[in-house]
């Protein structure tokens, strides 16, 4: 009796390393058996299901996937790399809401895989935005999304554009307003510099912020009962940078630029 396609793809590590092993094209058995790093005598009986379940089949010693296999490995690989993303904590993810996220870009949601989750300390808290400045000075322009108003904020931007940087702010109603209230000075001249833009999103903004640069992305989203408790997802990688940077023109697109107070 054939067991279930799932448990063949699945259940066996070895199986599934020869089927992903083969989504490049065929390959011969001591590549292979080099690749997965163990032994024919071990190697051979997982071959043997993936050929009686029409996955693989070989020529001599050399190994390709079926029509069945290459339709099947095509679905796999995406599924692999969101599980992946997802084992990076698994609790996290769980307990945070990325409902902010639009389909397209969830379906895609691997392409942050190599992103690390960040519990910083009290005193990490209170210096919010060092990640920011570092990685931000040395980049071409800053890119923030914030529903929330920070005196650090204020100040980095400014900082920012002094070093004639592109700042841009997708802010929520109340992150301007509070812009507005409690750094008024700063703020009239950040408004007034070519290097700062600024847009109001005036529709709901589920996630506490999200924000990249060249260099680095960084995402706060909210937990599923609304709340903000600091924990964060940070990343170094370039797929991950662009991920985030066409979440931020999908929320730009809806918003509406302030050019004067």
């Amino acid at each position: 009796m054939k067991k279930p396609l799932l448990d063949v793809i699945f259940v066996s590590e070895k199986r599934k390393g020869v089927l992903l092993l083969l989504q490049s094209g065929a390959q011969e058995m001591e590549y292979i058996l080099s690749a997965l790093k163990t032994t024919r005598q071990s190697l051979l009986p997982q071959i043997r299901i993936l050929e009686e379940h029409h996955l693989i089949l070989h020529e001599n010693d050399t190994y390709n996937l079926t029509t069945i296999g290459k339709l099947i490995v095509e679905k796999m690989t995406p599924l692999l790399d969101i599980l992946d993303t997802f084992e990076i904590d698994i609790e996290y993810w769980g307990n945070h809401d990325f409902s902010f996220i639009p389909p397209h870009l969830l379906e895609r949601i691997s392409e942050i895989r190599n992103s690390k989750v960040m519990v910083p300390t009290l005193l990490e808290i209170h210096d919010l935005l060092k990640d920011f400045y570092d990685t931000s000075s040395k980049s071409n322009s800053l890119n923030v999304a914030t529903i929330f108003y920070h005196p650090q904020f204020i100040e980095l931007f400014a900082d920012l554009v002094q070093l004639e940087i592109d700042v841009h702010v997708i802010a929520s109603p109340d992150m301007l307003d509070s812009s507005v209230t409690n750094a008024n000075e700063v703020f009239a001249k950040l408004i007034k510099s070519k290097l700062f833009h600024i847009s109001v999103y005036n529709k709901e903004m589920k996630f506490m912020s999200f924000a990249y640069n060249d260099l680095y992305m960084r995402m706060s989203p909210l937990t599923i009962t609304g709340e903000y408790d600091y924990k964060y997802l940070i990343s170094f990688d370039a797929e991950a940078v662009e991920w985030v940077k066409e979440l931020f023109e999908y929320y730009r697109r809806d918003s509406i630029p302030i050019t004067e107070l």
